[in-house]
């Protein structure tokens, strides 16, 4: 193996830019080449490649985003496009690719691999879905960002009485949703791993409202549905006049926490030390502490599930 590529892809999230400098910074060291491929798989297909070094990975560790950007790709996803993709990297003279994202990075990632590319994918999305990792790369950052945000609002809430509802992200999971939840002591929890009843909901409100309590926080999963959908629901149904807030895309910027600086470094390295092993189709990923690659295709198949005991927190904490 003499040259690496390696490219950011799907949505962006803290510590990638870690992980292309752990990337570049490894595979140098085992005396490789590297070559970063700007904006994923659509970048790919046009050829959009700049050589990395030493120097031009050095103080991105910290920086949010991604220096060589991302996009989303239609043409990636047909069989054209993927051989398509092949060619370039053959063409580029390409032994290994390093791909930084989510799932469906990964899809794309598993199609090369299945027509004998080597490629081992880094678990880069804040929304920590992926199987095979007990973190992904953001996931730690965005907990932050959304529960410094959370916090600020409790004490508005707690000076005006109000009841606010608090929108974060995770279409399809509740990780970041259950996390700041505990973190904040919110009141309520809505995520898309539990249904959502109501009618329950509102019996804990109304319960903290008998015990004196004049403010209450619930933080609801994008997934589940919009903010402005629960607020007007608890408002016809029991009366509650909640103010909401969405989060968006500020969960997905700023800096790297020091735990996500350190998971993308080690991932990195690890990623670039499987395929010099001669693996590929796998995900590198961290679990208990201990580096570990398991194949790409369960990082979606396979369903990551929340912790039990989280869940329990949730309730037995807002009491």
């Amino acid at each position: 193996m003499k040259r690496l590529a390696v490219l950011t892809s799907g949505g962006d999230s803290p510590g990638m830019n870690a992980a292309i400098r752990a990337v570049t910074r490894a595979a140098i060291y085992r005396n490789l080449d590297v070559i970063g491929v700007r904006r994923g798989y659509e970048g790919l297909l046009d050829g959009d490649v700049i050589p990395l070094t030493k120097s031009s990975v050095g103080g991105i560790i910290h920086r949010g985003g991604t220096i060589l950007r991302t996009a989303r790709s239609e043409r990636f996803k047909r069989p054209e496009g993927i051989n398509e993709g092949l060619s370039r990297l053959r063409s580029l003279d390409v032994d290994g690719l390093v791909v930084i994202g989510g799932d469906g990075s990964f899809r794309g990632a598993q199609e090369l691999h299945l027509r004998g590319f080597p490629v081992v994918g880094i678990p880069g999305t804040i929304d920590n879905d992926l199987w095979g990792t007990d973190a992904t790369i953001g996931f730690d950052t965005a907990v932050n960002t959304a529960l410094d945000a959370v916090v600020k609002l409790r004490d508005t809430a707690s000076s005006h009485d109000r009841l606010f509802v608090v929108e974060v992200m995770g279409r399809h999971s509740g990780w970041i949703a259950l996390s700041v939840g505990v973190a904040s002591g919110a009141e309520h929890v809505v995520i898309p791993e539990v249904s959502f009843e109501l009618g329950r909901l509102c019996d804990k409100l109304h319960y903290a409202k008998k015990r004196g309590k004049t403010h209450s926080l619930i933080v609801l999963a994008e997934g589940v549905m919009p903010a402005q959908e629960l607020a007007s629901l608890l408002s016809d149904t029991a009366g509650y006049d909640a103010r909401i807030t969405v989060l968006g895309h500020i969960q997905r910027g700023g800096g790297p926490s020091a735990a996500d600086a350190i998971l993308a470094s080690r991932l990195g390295a690890f990623a670039v030390e499987r395929l010099c092993a001669g693996e590929g189709g796998v995900m590198v990923g961290c679990v208990n502490g201990a580096m570990q690659a398991v194949p790409l295709e369960k990082t979606w198949t396979e369903r990551k599930e929340l912790p039990p005991e989280l869940l329990e927190l949730v309730e037995m904490l807002s009491i």
